[in-house]
């Protein structure tokens, strides 16, 4: 089959692989119909090579028709259609049946890098598809076939006949956005600023504008993110024309601070010249500008909803004024199958999340390379790239 291969820092090439097979009895094939590049693989591309391995095979996003079960899987069957979350987990263990999904204890990698990657000393959560060798080293779904393990659990059948964009996001995007959104915990009539409008932070404002907050103001700088954002009525910010977006948003909201703020952009944000030294000399491998902007956006007894992926510690952060403002900090990566049997009835034709109005670019995958390139320039417009095997 043809897959997305990663060979080192910004070169992803698409390369003939092995085909997949089943190998455990809760194993499930399924030939991908399509596969989107989220934000985090940006990091994958540029930032997280020493986790990477030559020949990864990328991709978290996938959906497609089931070949092929395993004779434990039971709840779908060759033909279906399927979407497949991007963590990876039973379903009965401790942190499952609470709901934690991300955290699954049976599927958590117990490798000596990935409990050398945390600095708590209490390595990762559970593993994640083509997500580096501290989530599992399992190989991910941009290619034409992925083996699905946890099949008796982890893939959710979806309607036969209307396009894979109605569903597609439900691999990733809507579940991490929606548990922002729920961890922001904003008050009826509230109001949320968005850090970040690239593909995440778009379906934040969209699914709280839709939950009944009353005010939402999105943070960017790139004119196509901006524009989108405010079809769908964001108020928008540009940051570069402000001196301090944090407190730009605090004078937006009568001098008091937005009642949430989510930081959707993680470590791929622009820093400031302090972050840039630091990530340069490796004391710090994040840019944390977004995260200190948007901290300072929140009023007193507010809550930060981190939902942008980071990677380390951050230096100079601000915990102390924080504490001082009563300010909650929620975050952590998002436990799909705690929030797709809500999303779901809201995928109709009524569309009123705009889910089929978020790709901006559909290429082939063999384009991969190409697509890689310009949604981590942000080229051509480039918000949210889909690629058909």
């Amino acid at each position: 089959m043809r897959a997305v291969v990663w060979h080192g820092r910004e070169d992803v090439r698409v390369e003939s692989v092995p085909d997949p097979a089943l190998q455990e009895p809760t194993d499930a094939i399924v030939r991908i119909t399509s596969t989107a590049i989220c934000g985090s693989d940006l990091h994958l591309y540029s930032k997280l090579t020493p986790i990477m391995r030559e020949g990864d095979i990328l991709g978290h996003e996938p959906m497609g028709v089931v070949e092929e079960v395993g004779s434990a899987v039971e709840h779908i069957k060759p033909g279906d259609r399927v979407v497949i979350p991007f963590n990876i987990s039973c379903g009965n263990c401790y942190f499952c049946n609470v709901q934690l999904y991300s955290q699954c204890e049976r599927t958590r990698d117990r490798g000596r890098l990935a409990e050398a990657a945390s600095l708590l000393g209490r390595g990762k959560g559970a593993s994640l598809f083509g997500y580096t060798h501290v989530y599992g080293a399992v190989p991910g779904g941009q290619a034409e076939y992925l083996r699905v393990p946890q099949a008796h659990f982890g893939p959710v059948k979806v309607p036969e006949g209307p396009p894979d964009e109605r569903f597609l996001y439900l691999s990733d995007v809507l579940p991490t956005a929606w548990q922002a959104v729920a961890y922001a915990d904003v008050p009826e009539g509230g109001t949320l600023a968005v850090w970040g409008l690239g593909p995440i932070g778009q379906m934040c404002c969209r699914i709280a504008l839709h939950g009944g907050v009353g005010r939402v103001i999105g943070v960017d700088a790139v004119p196509e993110r901006l524009d989108l954002a405010a079809r769908y009525g964001v108020e928008t910010l540009d940051h570069t024309a402000v001196d301090e977006a944090g407190l730009a948003v605090v004078e937006m909201t009568g001098g008091r601070g937005a009642d949430a703020a989510i930081d959707a952009v993680g470590m791929e944000a622009s820093g400031s010249l302090v972050d840039s030294a630091l990530q340069a000399t490796r004391v710090q491998v994040d840019k944390a500008r977004a995260l200190r902007e948007c901290a300072a956006s929140v009023r007193r007894g507010g809550t930060l909803s981190i939902v942008g992926v980071y990677a380390g510690p951050i230096h100079m952060f601000p915990l102390g004024d924080l504490f001082d403002m009563q300010v909650q900090i929620r975050m952590g990566q998002a436990n799909v199958r705690r929030w797709t049997d809500e999303i779901l009835p809201l995928l109709t034709d009524e569309d009123p999340l705009g889910v089929e109005d978020l790709a901006t670019h559909r290429m082939p995958l063999e384009e991969a390379p190409r697509a890689y390139e310009l949604f981590q320039k942000k080229r051509d417009g480039c918000i949210k790239c889909v690629l058909r095997p």
